[in-house]
């Protein structure tokens, strides 16, 4: 019970920022239990001054304030008729102002849902953005959109309907708990053993309560699965086709859909469980109490009026308690979302601005490598071992070899996509993790071999890296990819949306649009990451003399698999496994008996 009150109260510190819509929430709730507990008093001038024509009477061991026994004196003094003429009249009344009050209740606490919602949300998709690339590394895109959907949603249920019902519920058995307490004892004291039996719901309860946490955290992470295989299967609908793997892939999804459905029911099994098991224990609980009771009104110690105001407020009470079973219910599905969505949000990323870290406003002198060893976690072995090397302000430094050998894992030190275990890189000769991150990276433009592009317009993605760009820089970078021509085609031109990753692009089209945006940032560090991988000959040659013209007076470091596009390189690094073999020019490196020059040879058949 203490580790579900501690995970809930959690899950309520996400409303913490709408103390003033809770507190008005609140009296909302109040209110609208205040009149549920007067209307149900109005049972008894009901019954025994209207239809009985009797007075009410009390049970002496009951002493009403003064307040409300002047009210049940003046009640016995007026007639019949003009009471049934008045009663009325107030009934409308007070349902009139339990309606209004229940409508801001609901609207109120629903209000604080959603836009609990909406923060979480927001918070998590900042986390997204802040978080380090190790971190997506570990994870599926499908999982991590379920956290902000799915997980999300159950959350809402808790904070709206679960939340309303905890509190409104509450004060209902207080309210009815008031009226019956006082007369279950003046009618007998054995009802008071009796009334004990109430609480005894939660045992069952909280039992089934464990079970359906544990099947909704197996729910939700089956809807992790699914996301992530439609995020596979979408994504890869190009290779699910052409393989003719249609059929595997519905396979794959009805067997996650299955598991899903089998934990649902379980879950829902349990959810359903709770009514009756509640319904039950409490009716058991109020015919004990009518035996008792209405042998008092046989003998005429009671009047029929104060003992249907006791049984109708004895009854009122097992609505709220079996509400509040299913508050408990709903919150044991809440609760495993909730520590999902704190995994995200209590996460740290890796790279991160130190406390005193510097700005930086532009590259002067050089980029370092010294010493650098990295590996993307701490069970595997160093992907770069010993990397030392020195690019000079306006250099292209050239990085090749076979796949795996670490080129683009070493380019992505220097923007901080990671940081290394040992050793130190340096611009101007400071480190880069005392500098801004930010600051840092708007000195470098990448363009990779894995193309992303956005499903926006043309113009938007290339403006991507400089959103107050003109029209005539977004155009003249254009011009400069050789990708004016293809652009000015498109039936909006500029204004045209490339679909979702550039689907409706070709390669070598996506790539220039990418070169395009690096163009346009102008940045003094340039990143070519296999940049002219997916160019056919004609369109390679002129990107490549573009690229030439692009990195006079920048820093530049090529990575290709294609040799003929290093050879102007200043200096060629040539890398295996993880390690620096090599360095030199295009000549030196072929005059020697290097891996580069196998490389060339294989490459161009020499």
């Amino acid at each position: 019970m203490i580790e579900y009150l501690r995970e809930y109260f959690k899950l309520l510190k996400l409303a913490k920022p709408y103390k003033g819509l809770f507190f008005s929430a609140f009296v909302c709730i109040g209110i609208s239990s205040i009149f549920n507990g007067v209307t149900l008093g109005m049972i008894v001038p009901l019954v025994d001054r209207i239809m009985n024509n009797k007075p009410i009477v009390i049970p002496q061991a009951i002493k009403l304030p003064h307040l409300l026994s002047a009210v049940v004196d003046k009640l016995n003094s007026i007639e019949p008729m003009t009471l049934l003429m008045v009663l009325p009249i107030f009934a409308v009344c007070l349902f009139t102002l339990k309606g209004v009050s229940t409508f801001f209740q609901s609207y109120l606490m629903n209000k604080i849902a959603q836009s609990v919602v909406k923060d979480v949300k927001d918070k998590l998709y900042a986390k997204f953005q802040d978080l380090s690339l190790d971190f997506y590394a570990k994870k599926r895109t499908g999982e991590l959109i379920s956290r902000i959907t799915n997980d999300v949603g159950c959350i809402s249920n808790a904070l709206s309907y679960a939340l309303t019902d905890l509190i409104f519920e509450s004060m209902q058995i207080v309210v009815f708990g008031l009226v019956a307490l006082p007369l279950g004892f003046a009618i007998s004291w054995k009802l008071y053993a009796v009334f004990l039996i109430f609480p005894a719901v939660f045992i069952p309860v909280s039992k089934i309560g464990k079970r359906i946490k544990k099947f909704s955290r197996e729910v939700q992470n089956k809807m992790a699965d699914l996301n992530s295989l439609l995020t596979e299967t979408i994504q890869g609908a190009y290779i699910v086709k052409v393989f003719c793997r249609e059929n595997y892939e519905i396979k794959r999804f009805k067997e996650i859909n299955q598991q899903y459905y089998r934990f649902t029911m379980k879950s829902v099994k349990r959810i359903i469980m709770v009514t009756p098991v509640t319904e039950l224990i409490c009716v058991v609980a109020a015919m004990i109490i009518l035996s008792i009771a209405g042998r008092e009104v046989i003998l005429g110690k009671v009047s029929f009026g104060v003992f249907g105001l006791f049984m109708a407020s004895l009854m009122s009470m097992i609505s709220p308690f079996k509400k509040l079973a299913n508050v408990h219910a709903i919150n044991q599905q809440a609760i495993p979302a909730s520590e999902r969505i704190y995994d995200i949000l209590d996460e740290e990323p890796k790279v991160r601005d130190n406390i005193d870290a510097k700005e930086i406003t532009g590259f002067n002198d050089s980029i370092e490598y010294r010493d650098i060893w990295f590996k993307y976690n701490e069970v595997d072995d160093y992907v770069l071992k010993e990397i030392n090397l020195t690019a000079k302000k306006g250099a292209i430094t050239a990085l090749v070899g076979h796949s795996g050998a670490g080129k683009s894992t070493l380019v992505s030190l220097l923007p901080r996509l990671y940081d290394c275990q040992k050793g130190v890189v340096y611009v101007d000769g400071k480190d880069i993790r005392e500098l801004k991150v930010c600051s840092l990276r708007s000195l470098i433009s990448v363009v990779s071999q894995e193309m992303v592009l956005f499903n926006a317009t043309v113009r938007d993605n290339i403006a991507y890296g400089r959103l107050d760009a003109t029209e005539e820089e977004i155009v003249s970078a254009a011009k400069k990819a050789y990708a004016y021509d293809f652009i000015s085609n498109f039936p909006k031109k500029f204004d045209t949306i490339i679909g979702d990753r550039g689907f409706r692009l070709s390669g070598g089209e996506k790539q220039r649009i990418a070169i395009a945006r690096a163009i346009l940032k102008n940045a003094p560090i340039l990143i070519l990451d296999e940049a002219t991988s997916q160019l056919d000959s004609q369109s390679e040659k002129l990107v490549k003399d573009a690229f030439y013209n692009l990195m006079e007076g920048k820093t530049v470091f090529v990575i290709a698999h294609r040799l003929s596009t290093v050879q102007k390189a200043d200096i060629i690094i040539v890398m295996e496994k993880g390690a620096i073999v090599e360095r030199g020019s295009h000549n030196e490196l072929l005059s020697r008996d290097t891996l580069y020059k196998k490389l060339y040879e294989l490459q161009f058949n020499v």
